[in-house]
């Protein structure tokens, strides 16, 4: 049992740093995993990485039977069952862990990998940027048992330790977790953009406007999708990955001209059907509705941090209305919102 623990502590010990890196993880994003003595170690589903050593976040599932499920139809209610003993659930991507063939396996929502991701060139960018590392490209399907689908085929073509998925993140997979976070921190090393300053919010201006009694960001940085006006557009367009879609809604609230507040959250929800998480004041900043949880707090700043890396010129792929309705109605989704908040 002593070699079953140690595995487990340095998985615990190596998710809690990366979790705590906005970089890499935002909120209850992201997922990790190891595999030890026929057990699948696995983080679960809606716990924050960064508090990896405060909590029990990681759910032991017989590695057998989870690989076994991948091979059915219902592979995604098989694994539910696997899980329905544990206090909490295994992570969405259980299946895509069951999956990979390494000892430990880290999937993270690198901004500098979702910048990259979310590019209709950006298999032909990459391609020249991770030329030299055994790493394969995933087109988008949902999360989850889709996903890994996907993953499935690609690792038919070729196998590879390294994992770049459309519009959603990277996974990287190795022998242990010094190794795993070798090629985490080299991956980050290639695809590093850097980050454009901007200038600051208007606080006269937001307050002017602001008949809602909304509030400010708990990240000053999440005013970047109101003043720059780069970021402002990639803001505006829509959601570019899974967890934009589930914390933030498909499309936030804009302002323009002479609105109030209240004119462009009521536009945008007649639009969408779904009140907006967050307000856009071009050349002023951002609002956000009452009480948004901090899991939502830390996809804002995964969207302006993403934003503030692209130019603006890039042509970009979002993803599509029946994308987003798939994410934001499905249940396991709605669980892990209803977990968005750390516990204190």
């Amino acid at each position: 049992m002593g070699h079953i623990a140690a595995a487990l502590d340095a998985l615990i010990a190596w998710s809690a740093r990366i979790g705590a890196d906005p970089l890499l993880v935002q909120g209850g994003g992201g997922n990790t995993s190891v595999k030890q003595d026929g057990t699948l170690w696995v983080k679960a589903s809606g716990t924050w990485l960064a508090q990896a050593r405060e909590r029990d976040i990681f759910v032991p599932l017989p590695l057998d039977e989870a690989r076994a499920a991948l091979g059915h139809a219902d592979g995604e209610a098989r694994l539910a069952r696997l899980g329905a003993a544990h206090a909490l659930r295994p992570s969405i991507e259980t299946s895509l862990h069951a999956l990979l063939p390494h000892p430990v396996v880290a999937h993270v929502h690198s901004v500098n990998t979702i910048a990259w991701a979310v590019r209709a060139d950006a298999r032909t960018r990459l391609d020249a940027l991770l030329k030299d590392l055994n790493w394969a490209w995933v087109p988008y399907r949902r999360p989850g048992y889709p996903l890994t689908q996907a993953v499935r085929e690609a690792l038919n073509e070729r196998a590879a330790d390294v994992l770049v998925l459309a519009n959603h993140g990277l996974v990287v997979g190795a022998g242990d977790c010094v190794a795993a976070d070798a090629l985490l921190n080299e991956v980050e090393r290639r695809l590093a953009l850097p980050e454009r300053s901007t200038r600051s919010a208007d606080p006269a201006r937001l307050r002017a406007v602001n008949d809602l009694n909304w509030e400010a960001p708990q990240d000053p940085r999440v005013h970047a999708l109101g003043v720059d006006a780069a970021a402002l557009a990639i803001a505006r367009d829509g959601a570019l990955y899974p967890d934009h879609a589930v914390f933030l809604g498909a499309r936030a609230a804009v302002l323009d001209g002479t609105d109030a507040l209240s004119d462009a959250v009521a536009r945008c929800t007649a639009a969408s059907g779904v009140a907006p998480a967050f307000a856009l004041l071009p050349g002023a900043g951002v609002l956000v509705a009452p009480g948004l949880s901090a899991g939502a707090q830390a996809m804002l700043l995964c969207l302006a941090l993403v934003a503030l890396r692209l130019r603006g010129d890039e042509p970009l792929v979002y993803l599509g209305d029946d994308d987003v309705a798939a994410l934001v109605d499905w249940e396991a989704e709605a669980y892990r919102r209803a977990l968005a908040r750390p516990a204190h």
